[in-house]
């Protein structure tokens, strides 16, 4: 049963891609582009995000989110800005374009594909498939966590001298 629920899961991720992608695709968007500018609308993204807080929000690798916010930023729908309070630091930012895409363009489509998508869902059904997805999350960060930990007691393994 396990193998079932996953392999759904693995397909609706490759659907969600696939028709998610094909929604918004007449803005050059995909959906990680929405993700990305999704997560910079929000009012906590107001004055960026790190790369990193970025890529630990949408649950992706800072390597393959670079990758994205480099096209982004071509693409003009965010720029790399210095981060005010830590010079040292760069902040990801919604441009004015980018803005005006999210906001004009894509999400009345991102909005007429949930609806399409989540057709002959109650609002009980969305509510409970939303708890279940969670559950799991949860559980997979869990694991993901330990997989850091246990990443971090090899390396230090490796360095600390036997006692033989």
């Amino acid at each position: 049963m396990a193998n079932r629920l996953f392999f759904r899961l693995y397909q609706c991720a490759n659907m969600l891609h696939k028709t998610g992608s094909r929604a918004v695709e007449a803005e050059g968007l995909t959906t990680q582009q929405w993700a990305v500018l999704g997560a910079l609308s929000r009012e906590k993204a107001k004055g960026g995000m790190s790369i990193g807080d970025l890529a630990r929000y949408l649950l992706v690798s800072r390597q393959n989110l670079a990758g994205l916010v480099g096209r982004m930023e071509r693409d003009g729908h965010v720029a790399i800005v210095q981060d005010e309070r830590d010079r040292r630091s760069r902040l990801v930012t919604m441009t004015d374009s980018g803005r005006h895409v999210w906001q004009a363009l894509a999400l009345p489509k991102i909005y007429a594909y949930y609806d399409q998508a989540l057709q002959d869902f109650s609002v009980n059904d969305t509510v409970h498939v939303l708890h279940y997805l969670l559950k799991i999350l949860d559980n997979m960060k869990r694991l993901d966590d330990g997989s850091a930990d246990a990443q971090a007691d090899d390396e230090e393994a490796e360095t600390t001298p036997s006692a033989s």
